[in-house]
């Protein structure tokens, strides 16, 4: 079966890491971005989520961002955050990387997440990098003022990449490291088209680690994949979890039981 299948090389892995996607906060409420009714159904990204955008047409700008940051005050962290979590803390998982910028794996008990997209809980300026709580965009929006830096008084932004940003560099190198380190990736709810998250499973392949993908739909690295999973995450982690738990849990006792006996 391949549930206990993912769950035995999570188990027996000694690098093991996972890279979520808009997939994994879906069942939160939160809309991923390509299926119909997701965030770019009817919307030209770059007139919205680009840093053009937020230069020449922020009024759209902040109307799409102000959409986000209220659906995201009503979101919670659903099963599959919180198996991470447990993964992480039984010392399955060495860290997550994220694309999601909804922070729900912090949430839900995560330590060590590396978002490499940004996150809506800052509002910084992009001119001279200062940052604030994004409290302080969402109370001058509210106002009807333009959020501006205290530092330069250039219009803020959500801490997040958007389209004609960079990654940061800093945060993606270390993703990349724990790639070429892993000996399992765990994908979860990412359709593994964006670049350069994108490229992390591939990273990951090239020095021999294994692919475990929990995703609705395909990927373009189903085929090397050595478990695909077509499910809800916050059906399948939970399960996954407790069976690696137990496996766990098993082994421990058989290290700690006197020779000879069974």
């Amino acid at each position: 079966m391949s549930v206990e299948r993912a769950a035995a090389l999570l188990r027996g892995a000694h690098a093991a890491v996972a890279l979520t996607g808009a997939g994994v906060s879906t069942e939160s409420g939160l809309p991923d971005f390509r299926s119909p009714g997701g965030l770019w159904a009817g919307v030209d990204p770059m007139r919205v989520a680009s840093l053009t955008a937020f230069r020449r047409r922020p009024q759209e700008f902040y109307a799409f961002y102000q959409t986000r940051l209220s659906l995201l005050r009503q979101a919670r962290p659903n099963p599959a955050h919180y198996a991470l979590a447990r993964l992480e803390q039984a010392g399955v998982l060495r860290a997550v990387i994220t694309q999601n910028v909804d922070g729900l794996h912090h949430a839900a008990g995560s330590q060590r997440v590396l978002e490499i997209h940004g996150n809506l809980r800052r509002a910084v300026c992009p001119e001279c990098g200062w940052r604030a709580d994004i409290a302080l965009l969402e109370e001058a929006l509210t106002a009807g003022a333009l959020p501006r830096c205290e530092t330069c008084g250039s219009p803020l932004k959500p801490d997040v990449v958007l389209f004609e940003e960079l990654l940061p560099l800093n945060v993606f190198a270390e993703a990349e490291r724990l790639c070429r380190e892993a000996d399992v990736l765990l994908v979860v709810g990412s359709s593994l088209q964006v670049t350069p998250a994108a490229s992390l499973p591939q990273t990951v392949l090239e020095h021999g680690g294994l692919l475990v993908i929990v995703n609705r739909e395909p990927t373009p690295f189903d085929p090397e994949a050595a478990v695909v999973l077509r499910d809800a995450a916050g059906t399948v982690l939970p399960t996954i979890a407790a069976r690696v738990a137990g496996g766990l849990a098993s082994s421990a006792e058989d290290e700690q039981r006197p020779p000879g006996l069974s």
